[in-house]
């Protein structure tokens, strides 16, 4: 597998503080802060390049099949990557990458930094929104930027990515509880008065003028701004729908590259382009058909045999026999590389799960080091990534929380090999598991914890291979460590609202959890695991481990934990020297690692697929929603072979 690097922006605000750019170059599936449960995302056989149908003269109309339908259209308040598509696909922001990762103009044309205001300022193109039939609505200016911020910081929309805004736009979160809390106190006891919207750091300075103020420095604000949370919405339609907003294909309005012209509920989704749109000659498909159907990954590689769909995964069940086939061994491909997303396993410091499944008995084991040292060091995460993905698993395993790969600094430095993360080995090792867990034995059974420890551990079965993979940890880590000492149990979750009724629920003991970055920063990386201090113990945050649990009740596990939270905070404090930046951070994720309180899995798995698009020549990041986008891509005459795939990358 080719592996290529991609410099990070981190220090764009500080490095060129009053630098105007114009075309600035720079550098460079499961849901929270943006995502979802699953993240799945030419050339002839001859090596020539085919045709596609659009260039042919006929509209190129791609069509593919769905089996997960989204709650809302509605990209100013979802977390949900499935829900984002739309948004990424019909909203066009400031800025946008490029097919190699390279920031690039969107919206804006030119911008420049005030390090003595710490002021960004925009210059807006001209450009235009459109209704659901791609009529002309009104042009684009910078108070729809303004309005779309108020919007997701008004509470009872409940934006679910609103705490992205909270300590980086200036009086954003005082706003915010200001509301909230009507002036009041909050449960730790902090007074937050009204704040009026004028002093929030965002400002239509004119129609095509944008300033951002910051609450503090932040190195990697301008990558952050091709996330959903600075996307524009049109006022006057925001003020006139409220909560209605975005319920409807007709309730809402669009500046993208495309406009959702129609939305049925299960029954389909249709992007259609949008002609009006500044950039709509780098946007070749004519219409995205995305058709409901809940047995898609079933039906899918069938629809491709008889041509129906133009792009289908291929699960690990179909891949040896259309590999083998003569008839389907060329329609097979990949999806692009990526290391937006990592997957881990969680330990939960608060169980909320049914009596059955001894809470009590799980919490006093999971605050035991040696105990969760035992699973770090038991889980063979390459015979779990097999599952997936048979041939090359070993290419996608962690021994880091942040991917390899995703952030460099200023002289090309992974920050995966800086500072205390440098040297990290592969966490599997059956001595040192059968080691921990000799030593947890004794110390449990001091604490009157009973044998075998339960570990619930769920998943959720839309997911495709989830279920297999959480046999192949249960068989493996029980035959190690003996099913006397643990039993895990594999049970199956929730369909719909998995994330909701299971992970943010505290629903289990043991859990294959992801993050995806929103943002090219290592700061993103903590947002799973990180609680800030209020009076009464920590918030909570967007964690969906619960650490704080271990902090507030007094677990044996706090001390670390809360090492944990005391360094993130000293990192986040630096913001000039993206060296001392990363090692700050590497300290912080180090902890999380030599105390066993996360076990690090693998980045996003590609999948096989069969598929008219040329993956390589969508838009790139390895954060944000631009690998969401057709936007650049062609609809190719034929499915893509392994053989392109490869001379595609390879280019």
């Amino acid at each position: 597998m080719k592996k290529k690097r991609w410099i990070a922006l981190t220090l764009c605000a500080a490095m060129l503080a009053s630098t105007a750019l114009t075309g600035c170059g720079g550098g460079k599936d499961k849901e929270e802060g943006g995502k979802t449960e699953t993240q799945a995302q030419g050339e002839s056989q001859s090596g020539e390049t085919a045709a596609a149908p659009a260039d042919s003269g006929e509209p190129a109309v791609y069509t593919e099949l769905y089996s997960s339908e989204c709650a809302t259209l509605n990209y100013l308040v979802t977390s949900n990557t499935d829900e984002m598509q739309i948004g990424a696909n019909c909203i066009d922001t400031l800025v946008e990458y490029d097919s190699e990762g390279q920031l690039k103009e969107g919206l804006a044309t030119e911008w420049n930094y005030d390090e003595a205001t710490k002021t960004w300022t925009f210059k807006l193109r001209e450009a235009k929104w459109v209704d659901s039939t791609g009529a002309e609505v009104a042009d684009v200016t910078a108070q729809d930027f303004v309005d779309a911020m108020k919007y997701a910081l008004t509470p009872e929309y409940e934006s679910g990515t609103v705490q992205n805004l909270f300590g980086v736009i200036a009086n954003a979160e005082e706003y915010f509880n200001g509301q909230a809390f009507n002036g009041g106190a909050d449960e730790d006891g902090n007074v937050w008065e009204p704040v009026d919207f004028s002093e929030v750091g965002v400002k239509a300075v004119d129609e095509h003028t944008l300033t951002y103020t910051l609450a503090t420095e932040v190195p990697y604000f301008l990558s952050s701004l091709t996330y959903i949370t600075y996307m524009p919405a049109y006022g006057p339609q925001l003020e006139e729908l409220g909560k209605e907003f975005g319920t409807a294909a007709d309730k809402m309005y669009y500046n993208g590259a495309y406009y959702l012209s129609e939305f049925s509920p299960q029954e389909r989704r249709t992007y259609t382009k949008n002609t009006l749109n500044y950039d709509a000659d780098n946007v070749f498909i004519d219409e995205i058909q995305m058709i409901y159907n809940p047995e898609a990954n079933t039906l899918g590689p069938e629809m491709v045999k008889r041509g129906e769909v133009d792009s289908a995964t291929i699960g690990a069940d179909l891949l040896d026999d259309w590999l083998a086939n003569e008839d389907t061994k060329n329609l097979v491909s990949k999806s692009r590389y990526s290391t937006s997303y990592a997957y881990f396993y969680c330990f939960n410091f608060n169980p909320q799960f049914d009596a059955e499944y001894e809470p009590e008995n799980w919490k006093k084991a999971v605050n035991n080091e040696n105990f969760r040292q035992a699973l770090f060091h038991a889980v063979d995460k390459t015979k779990a990534v097999a599952v997936s993905e048979p041939n090359t698993p070993e290419d996608y395993v962690l021994s880091t929380i942040t991917p390899f790969e995703f952030a460099y600094t200023e002289d090309g430095t992974d920050y995966t090999t800086m500072g205390a993360l440098a040297g990290r080995k592969a966490t599997f090792d059956e001595a040192e598991a059968v080691k921990y867990r000799d030593a947890a034995k004794t110390e449990l059974a001091a604490e009157g914890v009973t044998f075998p420890v339960k570990v619930l551990m769920p998943y959720n079965p839309e997911v495709t291979n989830w279920d297999k993979e959480c046999q192949v940890v249960e068989q493996q880590v029980e035959a190690l460590l003996g099913s006397d000492f643990i039993d895990i149990i594999v049970e199956a979750g929730p369909s719909d609202s998995f994330l909701s009724n299971v992970r943010r629920s505290g629903k289990y003991a043991f859990m294959l959890c992801n993050w995806g970055a929103d943002y090219q920063d290592p700061e993103t990386w903590t947002d799973p695991f990180y609680e800030s201090k209020g009076e009464s113990g920590y918030d909570g945050g967007s964690s969906y481990a619960f650490l704080g649990t271990a902090v507030t009740e007094n677990g044996a596990a706090g001390p670390a934990v809360k090492e944990y939270f005391d360094k993130v905070d000293a990192a986040k404090e630096i913001t000039t020297d993206s060296k001392a930046r990363y090692e700050a951070f590497a300290e912080a994720e180090a902890v999380l690692l030599d105390h066993a309180l996360v076990i690090p899995s693998n980045i996003s798995i590609s999948d096989y697929l069969a598929t008219k698009l040329d993956v390589f020549e969508g838009q790139y990041a390895s954060f944000g929603v631009s690998t969401l986008r057709f936007k650049g891509q062609h609809l190719l005459d034929h499915y893509v072979s392994m053989e392109e795939f490869e001379a595609n990358r390879d280019k």
